[in-house]
């Protein structure tokens, strides 16, 4: 195996270069790789687009345009570390905008169906607490939630001191 890490593949229905140019437009720091095309070998239109790889967040990433064979689901989601609520309110409104799914606990499906987990870095640090009750208290407030709420989640794991 080479030592250039893992790329994930990202299987679509004739919207791979729009998916690659939608992710590039969401995150930041995101730069376009190459582009394949389709030949008269097929199966898709020669000339039309095969792959485009792409990278956000230092992750690697092939859209490719393999037909309606296999969707998106949960089983598989990206988690977006957030610093504060402004990150989590920019990823959110960007992904799950424009024809998304908001779904809960800070899970959203964008409009291509693939699943994000948009959570805050300190969610994590409070449902790890060694303080069963407040963890608990954390978790509460978590599930009756759509897009993560730092201050109900700091307040409700303060509450239970």
């Amino acid at each position: 195996m080479t030592t250039g890490g893992l790329t994930t593949c990202l299987w679509f229905d004739g919207q791979a270069e729009e998916a690659a140019d939608f992710y590039l437009s969401v995150f930041k720091d995101g730069t376009r790789g190459r582009v394949s095309r389709y030949t008269e070998a097929g199966p898709g239109e020669p000339g039309s687009v095969l792959g485009v790889e792409f990278t956000v967040n230092g992750q690697k990433f092939v859209a490719i345009n393999g037909g309606p064979e296999f969707t998106f689901n949960e089983a598989v989601s990206f988690q977006i570390p957030c610093a504060d609520q402004a990150e989590v309110d920019y990823y959110w409104s960007r992904l799950a905008g424009n024809g998304g799914e908001e779904v809960q606990c800070g899970w959203l499906k964008d409009r291509f169906g693939v699943s994000w987990q948009v959570v805050p870095d300190a969610l994590l640090d409070f449902l790890g607490d060694p303080d069963g009750a407040k963890a608990a208290a954390t978790a509460r407030a978590m599930f009756t939630m759509k897009k993560l709420d730092i201050a109900s989640l700091t307040s409700a794991h303060a509450a239970s001191s």
